[in-house]
């Protein structure tokens, strides 16, 4: 994936489906069971939500696990593409790390 500042994505507007995936999670507090995390891969395009996973924590894995969901519920894991999506997150730790 090519990770792109949020600068660059009001620049360069989408044309089509799988050019730019947005991810990020939701917090979400269950009364009486704690706290989950929703991680979401959202198409800019057309705005549909490729996959998501709800998580009992933010680690790095969690959104390795997303993304690959994305790339097969898009189909892009089984074909030869030239380019993957550029992908669009907060940088927020679960995303930059090094894991």
């Amino acid at each position: 994936f090519i990770v792109m500042k949020a600068a660059d994505e009001f620049r360069e507007k989408t044309t089509g489906p799988n050019q730019l995936w947005q991810t990020d999670f939701t917090y979400l507090k269950v009364i009486g069971w704690g706290w989950f995390y929703l991680s979401t891969v959202l198409d800019d395009f057309s705005r549909y939500i490729i996959a998501w996973k709800l998580c009992t924590g933010m680690a790095t894995s969690d959104v390795q696990d997303t993304l690959n969901l994305a790339l097969v519920a898009s189909g892009l894991d089984e074909v030869n593409v030239t380019h993957r999506p550029r992908l669009l997150s907060d940088n927020g730790p679960s995303y930059i790390s090094g894991d």
